[in-house]
């Protein structure tokens, strides 16, 4: 018997969202997902809630589904079960007109940037203004050297195609972009991934910044310790199809699992927590 025969409720009805819990605002919540590719379940049964104003960090082994569940959150992907709510919205209720509003509230940072390759730096931090704005083009102009400001790219970038761009300038570019709509929710996939310590800890911080200055909640899939200690208020941890555990690195260290503990508690992880415990001290 297949998954699909043996629990039938499951796929046509969605889960009921709980309360939300005292003194917290959950922005996204994902209740019972499952995603499958052919006879591949990739998350099944999957719980997530991520808080207003907070750095969520996503973390998992490799294949395990992070990048697939943040493109399921985006409907990038299509889910075989579960419901997820956005700013207070379950997305499989609403017309097309309403989603979409919801969906320009949102801003993505693709891994490797996914810039358009034959449109210039402004062209491109320029596409979701065209999309969905209806701006004159020097207005749309003013707005492309602000969020380049925003990022840290000097002015002369927007003339620019990506080709002639290093790749700490490719994310900021891309990173441009997802701001273009001014988003509440900034989704970042690997926002470090190819970058060296020194690049990944500076975009780290503009991280930081951009969330204080804009108000962001961040959801942010890494595999960097770096990041995970520096900026996130809250981790949550992907595996066996779920969620393993979420709460702060201290709520990490403490927890028995063999893939949480090789990944927090192991030689690089407890080296770097070791160091940033006597930062504090």
């Amino acid at each position: 018997m297949t998954d699909a025969a043996a629990t039938p409720a499951q796929d046509t009805a969605p889960p009921e969202f709980e309360s939300v819990p005292e003194g917290r605002e959950v922005i996204i919540r994902a209740r019972g997902i499952k995603v499958s590719f052919g006879r591949q379940t990739v998350l099944d049964g999957l719980d997530l809630d991520v808080y207003r104003g907070e750095v969520l960090g996503f973390v998992g082994g490799s294949g395990t589904g992070k990048s697939v569940l943040m493109r399921t959150i985006l409907r990038l992907a299509r889910k075989q079960a579960g419901a997820i709510e956005v700013f207070g919205r379950d997305l499989d209720t609403l017309a097309d007109a309403e989603r979409q509003a919801i969906e320009q509230r949102w801003g993505v940072l693709f891994q490797m940037g996914a810039l358009f390759s034959s449109l210039t730096v402004k062209q491109n931090i320029q596409m979701p203004m065209r999309e969905h704005l209806d701006l004159s083009p020097r207005l749309m102009d003013e707005l492309a050297c602000l969020k380049l400001d925003l990022v840290g790219l000097p002015a002369n970038a927007a003339d620019k195609f990506p080709s002639e761009l290093s790749g700490g300038m490719v994310k900021r570019a891309a990173l441009a972009r997802a701001l273009a709509l001014d988003p509440e929710i900034l989704f970042l996939d690997e926002p470090t991934s190819g970058l060296d310590p020194i690049g990944a800890a500076d975009f780290d911080d503009l991280i930081a910044s951009l969330r204080e200055t804009l108000g962001l909640t961040v959801y942010m899939v890494t595999h960097d310790l770096d990041s995970l200690y520096s900026i996130c208020d809250r981790i949550a941890v992907l595996g066996e199809k779920r969620v393993l555990v979420e709460g702060t690195l201290d709520d990490m260290l403490a927890f028995d699992h063999p893939w949480v503990k090789a990944y927090f508690r192991g030689v690089r992880g407890s080296r770097l927590f070791a160091s940033g415990a006597a930062r504090r001290r």
